[in-house]
């Protein structure tokens, strides 16, 4: 079965859903971070990115906030990029832990792999990984650049964020010496929290997230720069990892709810990727108990809802 969605119709439908959620004052910015407690819980921006560059966007969507987790599905690219992902399924995994993003505990019930580089444990791992192996600063140029091509513009490090999180990372100290005991981080352990640290402060907009989304959702291929930034083979099994671990522990509700594969942060934004069709990305600082974007879920469900797009509901879908 095949359904035709207008442009116009998209952009009614993310006014909508900006307008219904715009003044929804439920849950809290992350107060564990200093940085983020501080952000303006008003905040609230909605992008979507076409498969041919064309963008939808409302509210704060040049805002620079803290990317946080969503940056694993960046990082997570790139050493599918460099390793296969065949490698990367042996190295880290590509299953859901079923646990909270930074859960000790998943480490030391599944000793032989980090599960999935989409949470905590797994994110370090993916960053031990990057190559060249040993070189701090040729790493993260590395992270950088990658980030860079995926988003169509270069991200900046928030230096406040990053003191910040640095001053505040004891559990993932932890994560990653625990890693290292049990053989699964690559590089030097707290070279690799470093990077880690370093890649969550980074500051990123909406406006670049669906960017990202939309080049993951078209095959690697870029529509706003144009450019192959990944091959295409590699775009089920990033959307797979996102599917099956956005959300943490409720992934599983939020894909019954939505139909859409989507990363959160607890900087306050949300990645979703349809693929062949969009991006979409929301950002607004307050959480839910969980630490994903009550506004930004809302609206990137409303507007999923509204329009028909299911990953799973087998229609095809063409934009007009």
């Amino acid at each position: 079965m095949e359904r035709t969605i207008t442009i116009q119709q998209i952009k009614d439908v993310a006014q909508e859903a900006y307008n219904l959620y715009k003044d929804n004052t439920e849950g809290k910015n992350a107060d564990y971070i200093p940085y983020l407690a501080n952000i303006n819980p008003k905040l609230f921006g909605i992008s979507i990115c076409l498969m041919n560059g064309e963008k939808i966007q409302l509210g704060d969507y040049q805002y620079q906030f803290g990317i946080e987790s969503v940056s694993k599905v960046l990082t997570a690219i790139l050493i599918l990029r460099q390793y296969g992902a065949q490698k990367v399924l042996e190295m880290i995994g590509a299953d859901a832990t079923g646990l909270p993003f930074n859960s000790i505990m998943a480490i030391l019930l599944e000793n032989d792999h980090p599960s999935t580089p989409l949470v905590n444990a797994g994110a370090i791992s993916a960053d031990s990984m990057v190559q060249p192996i040993g070189n701090s600063d040729a790493k993260w140029k590395a992270i950088v650049d990658n980030m860079t091509e995926l988003c169509g513009s270069a991200p900046q490090l928030i230096d406040e964020l990053y003191k910040s999180e640095s001053a505040t990372n004891f559990n993932n100290r932890s994560i990653a010496w625990l890693l290292k005991n049990y053989n699964r981080i690559y590089d030097d352990p707290d070279m690799s929290l470093d990077l880690y640290t370093r890649q969550c402060s980074m500051g990123i907009t909406a406006d670049q997230l669906s960017v990202c989304a939309a080049t993951i959702a078209n095959d690697g291929l870029n529509p706003d720069t144009k450019k192959q930034v990944f091959g295409k083979e590699l775009a089920p099994k990033i959307t797979s990892l996102i599917a099956t671990v956005g959300f943490y522990q409720h992934t599983g509700d939020w894909l019954y709810t939505s139909g859409v594969p989507a990363k959160t942060g607890v900087g306050g934004g949300v990645l979703g990727v349809m693929p062949g069709i969009m991006g979409i990305a929301a950002f607004a600082p307050p959480l839910d108990e969980a630490g994903n974007s009550v506004k930004a879920q809302l609206a990137i469900k409303y507007i999923m809802n509204k329009l028909g797009m299911n990953i799973f509901n087998g229609h095809r879908i063409s934009i007009s």
